[in-house]
């Protein structure tokens, strides 16, 4: 089966045909078995595809679509012909693709009813500082036997050999008997870092396994953060600059989450008011 058969039911559910009195500006472009179908039917079907497979459809894939759509439409006149729009199951699945398709164009409503202003946004930046908190760290990583990043022809070291290394490496940097950087390239196991020191470059909150997180976000700037166990191996890291991510850079996605909030909100206030019963015996207790 195509790429583009495998989207059409889900096109043809989100775009019914709009008829055209003016053929010239909207022409037939594909016909057969009495079939006729016109620009604007087709170009709907193609825009209702998901993002990522529109590119393909009206691209390379547009005589293929075009296959699809045309069978399609071949075998549900053939399934009216055959009086199958009055069995019960299709008028099932008719209703639920109709009622699908209202609650899409609602959720749409609700979406364009909201407005969100820029003081709006810098209130969420004040509230969400701590999310958007950024560090630039270097570190040093000795792994241990089973470590993902363990590397193919060195000793394997038990958990217990690695912290040790791990704090004589970090102790050798305190005391000022080798630089971060210098031991970074030679003896970091994360050898992608390593190759520049160490550098992880900037992070954010959330892009990081928790322990490394909490040492990154702890740690004194230009100090050397304890020797930490992670999934990986060993660490320690050196904490180069902490901030907060700038508003206007946060602000697009300030505005998706505040919007993304505020449709939810509808959403479970819609649901509250409908004040819904399950039925226990079917769905099991709610917990």
């Amino acid at each position: 089966m195509s790429k583009s058969a495998l989207l059409l039911a889900a096109a043809l559910v989100a775009a019914p045909a709009f008829a055209q009195d003016n053929a010239a500006a909207d022409p037939v472009i594909l016909s057969g078995g009495g079939v006729s179908i016109h620009r604007s039917e087709f170009e709907n079907a193609m825009k209702s595809l998901p993002p990522q497979y529109l590119d393909y459809a009206m691209g390379p894939g547009k005589r293929q679509f075009a296959e699809d759509f045309l069978r399609m439409k071949l075998l549900a006149a053939a399934g009216t012909q055959a009086g199958l729009e009055n069995d019960p199951e299709v008028v099932q699945q008719l209703k639920i693709m109709r009622e699908n398709l209202m609650a899409s164009a609602q959720l749409r409503k609700i979406e364009q009813g909201i407005a969100v202003s820029d003081d709006d946004l810098h209130l969420a930046y004040e509230a969400r500082k701590g999310e958007l908190e950024r560090a630039k760290a270097r570190h040093i990583l000795v792994a241990f036997k089973g470590s993902p990043v363990a590397q193919p022809g060195k000793p394997e070291l038990t958990e217990e050999q690695a912290k040790a290394k791990a704090e004589e490496l970090r102790t050798k940097i305190e005391t000022g008997a080798a630089k971060f950087e210098e031991l970074a390239k030679t003896e970091s196991d994360d050898v992608g870092s390593g190759e520049s020191g160490g550098s992880l470059g900037e992070f954010g909150r959330g892009q990081m396994v928790p322990e490394f997180e909490q040492a990154a976000f702890t740690t004194e700037v230009g100090k050397l953060s304890p020797v930490i166990r992670t999934q990986y191996g060993y660490h320690f890291l050196q904490v180069e600059s902490r901030g907060v991510t700038p508003f206007e850079e946060a602000k697009a996605n300030l505005e998706r989450a505040e919007r993304n909030a505020r449709v939810q909100a509808e959403i479970a206030k819609l649901m509250s008011a409908a004040q819904p019963k399950f039925d226990d015996a079917y769905f099991g207790a709610a917990k």
